[in-house]
């Protein structure tokens, strides 16, 4: 089992590639996560989990992260991602990830959403809400992400 995290980024990047999975890559890399190994995670923020603008990681290491990606192929589509992380102040907080074939405020809204009614679902008080996003307008190959990475 790994440890709990104690610190949370956000992050978002989108680029081109001349494939899907160059175009993933250096999506990950606009957004600062690209030479980590991302353990994909579901929706839970620990308690008293601390959040930093930038995270110091080793290249390599594991990584518990919540995100959400799209790659399109099909010039002129606009796609975006965007992730939100909801804060309780005297319990967990909770991530939720979006994508679609949208803009990056429409993405935006989407997690905003999303972020109010798990908190309601779970009866915990919303005290804030963070969100960042990334928007692309695809000319051959691309990818949007956004993510909460957790660190120890």
């Amino acid at each position: 089992m790994l440890p709990t995290p104690k610190r949370f980024t956000l992050a978002a990047g989108a680029a081109e590639g001349e494939t899907r999975l160059t175009a993933f890559d250096k999506a990950l890399l606009r957004a600062g996560l690209g030479n980590l190994n991302l353990i994909r995670v579901s929706s839970v923020l620990p308690p008293l989990c601390e959040f930093v603008e930038d995270l110091t990681i080793p290249p390599g290491s594991l990584t518990p992260t919540a995100y959400g990606a799209l790659i399109s192929d099909q010039p002129g589509e606009t796609i975006a991602a965007a992730v939100g992380v909801g804060v309780s102040p005297a319990s967990f907080g909770l991530i939720m990830e979006y994508s679609g074939k949208c803009g990056r405020l429409d993405a935006e809204k989407a997690v905003r959403a999303m972020v109010s009614e798990a908190f309601a679902a779970r009866g915990l008080d919303l005290a804030e809400v963070k969100v960042k996003s990334a928007e692309l307008r695809v000319e051959r190959v691309g990818c949007v992400f956004a993510a909460a990475a957790l660190w120890y």
